[in-house]
């Protein structure tokens, strides 16, 4: 079984590289620290699998964590404390995972990849 964690960042941001490089390394510690131990270190031994994708707007990502969360799987919110370019608590990524892919592909299979 597969297993992988995958992180969604807003695109309406417009956040430079660096600021969203960051946000999907918070993201993807949160997600880690939130799932249970055994879903974790399956994650770890597969080599810590993990996709980036995008959605429009605020609106766009918690519909996502919504369906995350009906099927059962972890979330993580990023909340940034807005010293650099965002205002202070401007959500910009969630985290899902790490989980069995096929669990996840439910809720994001239909997302873009962040290019």
């Amino acid at each position: 079984m597969e297993y992988k964690q995958v992180i969604v960042v807003r695109d309406d941001l417009n956040l430079s590289r660096g600021k969203l490089a960051v946000q999907v390394a918070h993201a993807s510690i949160l997600g880690f620290l939130k799932s249970d131990r055994e879903k974790r270190e399956i994650w770890l031994r597969e080599g810590q699998k993990k996709v980036v994708l995008k959605v429009a707007n605020l609106e766009e990502l918690f519909d996502i964590r919504f369906k995350a969360e009906k099927e059962k799987l972890v979330t993580a919110i990023v909340e940034d404390a807005g010293l650099t370019e965002v205002p202070p608590g401007t959500i910009t990524a969630i985290a899902i995972g790490p989980d069995e892919s096929r669990k996840i592909d439910k809720v994001t299979g239909n997302l873009p990849l962040l290019r």
